[in-house]
C-alpha cells in the first residue's frame, strides 16, 4: 500500500495512469504527452509497475503499459474508505447546523 501511495504521489505519475486507464500504450506514446526526457517518463513507468499500478506487455520490441485494475482495487479501498469518512464527518457538521 505504501508504494502505491507514493507511487500516486507524483503528477505525472497519475497523469500516466489516467491515460493508460482504458488505453494499452507504448512507452514513446505516453512521453509524447510530457515536457519531461523519455528517461524520466521511462523511471515514473518502472515506479508504477513495481507498485503494481501498471502492467507491461512486449510486443516485439514495443512496451505496452495499461492501468492494472486489480493492482489498483487496495489502493481504492482505502481512498474509498477515507472518502466515506469525510462524508460522514460533514454530514455530521451539517446536521449539527
Amino acid at each position: 500500500m505504501q508504494s502505491s501511495l507514493a507511487a500516486i504521489n507524483h503528477p505525472h505519475r497519475r497523469a500516466i495512469l489516467r491515460l493508460v486507464w482504458d488505453a494499452e500504450l507504448s512507452s514513446r506514446a505516453i512521453a509524447s504527452n510530457f515536457d519531461v526526457t523519455w528517461q524520466a517518463v521511462s523511471h515514473n513507468l518502472r515506479v508504477l509497475k513495481e507498485a503494481g499500478l501498471v502492467s507491461e506487455r512486449r510486443e516485439g520490441t514495443r512496451r505496452l503499459y495499461r492501468a492494472d485494475r486489480v493492482g489498483l482495487g487496495p489502493l481504492e479501498e482505502v481512498l474509498t474508505a477515507m472518502w466515506r469518512q469525510d462524508l460522514e464527518n460533514l454530514d455530521d457538521v451539517i446536521a449539527r447546523d
